[in-house]
């Protein structure tokens, strides 16, 4: 069980870091804007489902080991808090912005730039929030 909980952290957190911090913005400065938003969301969708399952199996993994005690450490509320922003980016933000991408391509940017630039920096925050929480989980573990 040891492998897979590295695994998990490894994938879900490392994968959140590389994306954000690597990946993203090289392809900012390498492709177009129009492109290189297009692939960073793919990458950004793609690590929130890792999440989402790397998430539920370190939830599972930290009650199995603990028990119901384990409901009371930090480490398990550190995951649940990065599950939240996940679940928060995937189903509720991303698809503002994915709407409001749409728009932008029917109108002028001016229009409906202000409400892409807001959600686009509500998202930025968020995984922002669940790459620092990521941090504490593995400063924290075993």
């Amino acid at each position: 069980m040891d492998g897979l909980r590295a695994i998990a952290k490894t994938l879900w957190i490392g994968g959140l870091w590389v994306i954000g911090l690597i990946v993203a913005p090289v392809l900012f400065k390498s492709l177009d804007g129009v492109t290189a938003g297009m692939v960073a969301g793919r990458l950004f969708a793609a690590i929130a489902w890792v999440g989402l399952v790397c998430g539920v199996f370190l939830l599972v993994d930290q009650v199995w080991r603990n028990g119901v005690s384990g409901l009371k450490q930090g480490a398990f509320w550190l995951i649940v808090g990065m599950l939240v922003c996940t679940l928060i980016n995937q189903f509720g933000v991303a698809p503002i912005i994915v709407t409001l991408k749409q728009q932008m391509n029917h109108a002028a940017e001016g229009l409906f730039g202000g409400g892409f630039a807001t959600w686009h920096a509500i998202s930025s925050l968020i995984y922002l929030v669940q790459s620092v929480l990521g941090l504490a989980y593995i400063w924290r573990s075993e």
